[in-house]
């Protein structure tokens, strides 16, 4: 009987699985959705007035040619956007173009107050799009940053090509920056006898002259990290891009005329005594001005940092009624003894502990270095808090003193379900009615949090080892640090990190940093082959490092 439930469930999860399609990505070049610049909700006022002003984007007014700017709504849900295209592109052309990409940026960000995003076929259309809760006009932004270039590299003459490639985008900047409303120049300029060089710099047109240099002359320095031995290469930041080729990628009619040289000067040493004057004048200012930029940008970055981690505890703190302190913990765990050290994974040790109640606890102390920063730490306490449910372990409380961050939660006697499963001995323990019991249990928790919670969840790494196992081997799900909170009607979301385990992660995940219930679907379905065979899935190697297989990976 139970075999026949067990291949019951087995085919419920491969219909259930691998009957869903993963939509499709619009074609899009490059795009940030700034993951720590907040998120709106889906029936929230800024989502709406980001709908209208994606829409009515293009039936705007350019404020220069290929530029668009537009606002709606009200702070603090008001909404602005800008887009601008390539200097070649016909007005009809630049207005296709954008309009496919407020559909794509709409696409990829979904939730996102802000957002970033670019359209090209490389050669015939090109344009960038982005959007955020504050005015961007006449500010200059140079992150994040975006880097396309040719797979083919230069094999001869290297030096001469990238002094070429260095002199030729310099005095693009120049003319760009000199060009009063243009902020773009185009132009040539031979390598020797072996190639010729085609090169194009743009600002957006509402920048200064002096912003437009500092932004160009930033992503200039970017270059080294992408192209130096390219063929051909682009640097893209939101106010201002280059890009250089082999071939003439733009149209001729926007390079500008050829370079005269200088004219000799009728009185030589004072020219030159000018000229030295004005360079340290201008080397001068600049060092100042740096200076001056550079420690602004560290005040601000450390009172932001210093705010948010505030913003963060004080959060934490509100559930007062959990909060341990450390002295109690302390005693509870006999000052974290290693006789009561329960076991070690990628974010501390756990201890086994007894409150002066008599009550046992699991006690999980963070490493100083974990990979479970404050906002992990955060959606643990303030989730899992507040999840009721006999399949998931329940939080009895937290303590935040100092470095001090530690997780107490109910007692679960038998360990977790790996210790059980992948044990030769304690394996003949795992009958089939128990391993059917163990499967249901898990459905059900998941089902909770996929479904009947408030929100819906993604837990994004489910496994054997956060399967903790009771007094009567009712399952109980653990580890929540990762997880992801839905809107009810949300079904599907992309981050910039991926983080669980390889071999229980879905692939759309683990390449496009796409994830949804089915991401928690696809682990569940490893996990229970796993079960059924008492076989870990191939390729993880020992539990040590299957355990400790956590992973932050950038996903572009």
């Amino acid at each position: 009987m139970a075999s026949s439930r067990l291949r019951f469930f087995l085919s419920l999860y491969f219909i259930y699985y691998f009957d869903l399609t993963v939509a499709d990505e619009l074609q899009s070049l490059y795009h940030d959705c700034y993951v720590n610049n907040g998120n709106y909700t889906t029936n929230s006022t800024y989502k709406a007035n980001l709908n209208h002003l994606l829409n009515s984007l293009t039936n705007t007014t350019p404020i220069y040619n290929g530029f668009y700017h537009s606002s709606y709504g009200k702070n603090p849900d008001k909404v602005y956007g800008s887009a601008i295209c390539r200097p070649d592109m016909d007005p009809d052309t630049c207005r296709d173009s954008v309009t496919v990409a407020t559909r794509n940026l709409a696409y990829l960000c979904p939730n996102f107050r802000m957002a970033i995003g670019g359209y090209d076929d490389y050669n015939y259309t090109n344009c960038m799009l982005r959007y955020a809760y504050y005015d961007m006009i006449g500010v200059m932004e140079n992150a994040p940053y975006f880097f396309v270039y040719s797979l083919c590299n230069i094999t001869e003459n290297v030096e001469e090509f990238n002094q070429t490639r260095q002199s030729l985008l310099q005095r693009l900047i120049s003319q760009a920056t000199a060009g009063g409303s243009n902020k773009y120049a185009a132009g040539e300029e031979a390598v020797s006898t072996i190639v010729t060089l085609y090169g194009l710099v743009q600002c957006t047109p509402d920048l200064t002259e002096s912003k437009c240099n500092e932004c160009l002359i930033d992503a200039n320095k970017l270059l080294p990290n992408c192209c130096d031995t390219r063929q051909g290469g682009r640097v893209i930041t939101p106010s201002c891009s280059f890009r250089y080729e082999t071939n003439e990628f733009y149209k001729s009619s926007i390079a500008g005329p050829p370079v005269s040289p200088p004219t000799p000067s009728t009185n030589t040493t004072t020219q030159k005594g000018k000229n030295n004057y004005i360079i340290i004048i201008i080397v001068v200012v600049s060092v100042v001005t740096s200076v001056i930029l550079i420690i602004g940008i560290i005040i601000l970055l450390r009172w932001r940092k210093r705010k948010e981690k505030n913003e963060n505890v004080e959060e934490i703190k509100d559930t007062e009624s959990l909060q341990f302190d450390f002295g109690t913990i302390q005693i509870a765990t006999d000052n974290f003894s290693d006789d009561n050290k329960l076991g070690q994974g990628g974010f501390g040790v756990v201890y086994k502990g007894m409150l002066s109640n008599g009550q046992q606890v699991a006690v999980k102390r963070l490493s100083k270095n974990s990979k479970q920063g404050e906002v992990e730490f955060k959606n643990e306490v303030l989730l899992v808090a507040k999840l009721q449910h006999r399949n998931l372990v329940r939080l009895l409380g937290f303590c935040l003193e100092g470095k001090e961050r530690i997780l107490v939660y109910e007692f679960v006697p038998n360990s977790s379900l790996d210790q059980f499963i992948f044990d030769p001995i304690k394996r003949e323990y795992m009958e089939w009615e128990r391993r059917y019991k163990i499967i249901g249990g898990i459905s059900r928790g998941l089902l909770y949090v996929h479904e009947d919670s408030r929100l819906r969840i993604i837990h994004r790494d489910l496994k054997a080892s956060n399967i903790l196992l009771d007094s009567d081997m009712n399952p109980k799900i653990s580890d929540f640090g990762m997880t992801k909170l839905f809107e009810v009607d949300e079904s599907q979301s992309d981050t910039n990190q991926v983080v669980g385990t390889f071999g229980y992660m879905a692939s759309e995940y683990v390449k496009y940093g796409r994830f949804s219930v089915k991401s928690d679907i696809y682990s569940f379905g490893v996990l229970f082959l796993e079960i059924v065979s008492g076989q870990k899935r191939s390729g993880f190697g020992s539990k040590d490092e299957s355990d400790d297989l956590l992973t932050y990976v950038s996903v572009k």
